[in-house]
């Protein structure tokens, strides 16, 4: 049987909250995903090996099995078919907010809302929960813009500090759901490496309750 454990990783900001995590499990990257170009990454486990992708991308690569366990924030897992992976655990880490926002002073609207968000599975639940009818506009970044040029009324994004919402003249306004980091495996994979990864499980458990105790 293979023994060789696959984990899906981001760079940035979830790499490096969940770099405690792997030394934790004794998993150390023998590289630094910020400063070399491989994608794969081998650790001080020789069956244990990093795979650098898109945040978005993660749970693809898990659901396919090309990676057994993989970190995604929920707002991704959100969006993703949840197709052949489970969500394991809630790492606590890379934490923020999804919310609706808009314009500080806002005017009445003689339409339907106009909502720009990169976020469309997520705001059109939030909304037909609302029993509320609105226009969705996608949108990759740069969310702000929307209401200021009248692309749109409200746009549905990430918030964590807000100073980005309040620097171009927004506010939070309604909030759709708490994101944080998840720990997700293949479905398949959990089956035949349970133990090894279950073992992970166990020391990432440790770390975060001792952190959130």
């Amino acid at each position: 049987m293979n023994d060789q454990l696959t984990i899906a990783l981001s760079k940035g900001r979830i790499y490096k909250d969940t770099l405690p995590l792997l030394e934790a499990a004794g998993i150390e990257p023998l590289e630094d995903p910020s400063k070399s170009r491989k994608l794969i990454i081998p650790t001080k486990q020789d069956n244990v090996r990093l795979l650098i992708v898109r945040a978005t991308d993660a749970p693809t690569y898990v659901a396919h099995g090309a990676a057994d366990i993989g970190v995604a924030g929920k707002d991704v897992l959100m969006e993703a078919p949840s197709d052949n992976l489970f969500e394991l655990l809630d790492l606590h880490i890379a934490k923020c907010k999804l919310m609706v926002a808009g314009p500080e002073n806002e005017k009445p609207h003689g339409h339907r809302l106009k909502i720009a968000t990169k976020y469309i599975k997520s705001a059109q639940a939030y909304y037909a929960e609302k029993g509320e009818q609105v226009d969705l506009i996608k949108l990759y970044g740069s969310m702000e813009i929307a209401p200021l040029i009248d692309l749109a009324d409200r746009i549905v994004d990430l918030v964590d500090t807000g100073n980005t919402l309040r620097a171009n003249g927004l506010v939070p306004m309604e909030h759709i759901a708490d994101i944080s980091s998840r720990l997700i495996v293949n479905q398949h994979a959990y089956k035949t490496k349970f133990d090894q990864i279950n073992n992970i499980i166990q020391q990432f458990k440790t770390v975060i309750e001792k952190e959130n105790a």
